[in-house]
């Protein structure tokens, strides 16, 4: 595969639910070195879209490749190239953190002096060297988040597909996540990046792409967004192309109510 090929391709992407269709034929084309943010309101088809690419869901229609292995075709080798973090995800509770971590490393095949001093350094890096070897079914939702977000880098992927991967961290951990996955970008990695705090996207991602009712309907940075639009802020631009509503009646509704 040549460099200037895309990481990820999505051409005509086509899925739905008891018949009714929740993406309408989506494409869009990923490349290294990029964090590229996935928005849109609930019941959009972000998580649907992301299922996709990790071999979870199967397309009705549509040709969709990471690193140039066809989904879900080559699933296999999809996954030795891809990390993710779902957005909400069942751990194998009665295994410790370092049980896990020695288990996913394992699948990935990684040489076993290399897995043991990755899974010290994240462990340590996420403040859980003195927890590593209690059950996941006593940690909290930050720790397990952290212990996820360790399982999807552990094989250095090239490819990291993540969904509201910040849920549940603290502020150090959080900004210390944000870093590593720019650290991922800037060593030619691919990264998407599904959220629903526009502010954190806004700051963080080099492109967006926003997704409306099964609908790609936006496509660009930060920026050229904003600057399409004459909106002040992604916040701006998501509400005028989502059509979502103000939040002010509803919330004047609440405290009237509440008077």
């Amino acid at each position: 595969m040549t460099t200037t090929e895309p990481s990820i391709r999505v051409d005509g992407l086509r899925f739905g639910y008891d018949g009714a269709e929740v993406l309408h034929g989506i494409s869009f084309e990923l490349r290294r070195g990029q964090v590229t943010g996935l928005l849109g309101p609930n019941g959009a088809g972000k998580s649907t879209t992301l299922k996709i690419l990790t071999c979870i869901l199967q397309a009705r229609e549509g040709f969709v490749t990471i690193e140039g292995f066809e989904v879900p075709k080559q699933s296999d080798e999809v996954k030795k190239r891809l990390g993710y973090v779902p957005e909400s995800a069942d751990l194998y509770e009665t295994l410790s953190a370092l049980e896990f971590l020695e288990l996913c490393g394992r699948l990935h095949e990684i040489e076993e002096s290399t897995l043991q001093h990755r899974i010290d350094v994240f462990l340590e890096t996420f403040g859980l060297s003195g927890q590593k070897r209690s059950r996941l079914g006593s940690y909290s939702k930050g720790m397990r988040q952290k212990v996820l977000i360790s399982a999807a880098l552990l094989h250095d992927p090239s490819v990291l597909v993540l969904d509201e991967p910040l849920t549940g961290l603290d502020v150090e951990s959080a900004m210390m996540t944000k870093d590593l996955l720019a650290s991922f970008a800037a060593r030619g990695k691919t990264v998407l990046y599904s959220s629903h705090v526009l502010d954190v996207v806004e700051r963080f991602c080099d492109r967006v792409l926003i997704i409306n009712k099964g609908d790609i309907v936006a496509d660009g940075s930060p920026d050229e967004l904003k600057a399409k639009t004459q909106e002040a802020s992604l916040e701006g631009v998501f509400r005028d192309l989502t059509h979502a509503e103000s939040a002010e009646p509803r919330v004047r509704q609440i405290m009237d109510a509440l008077s």
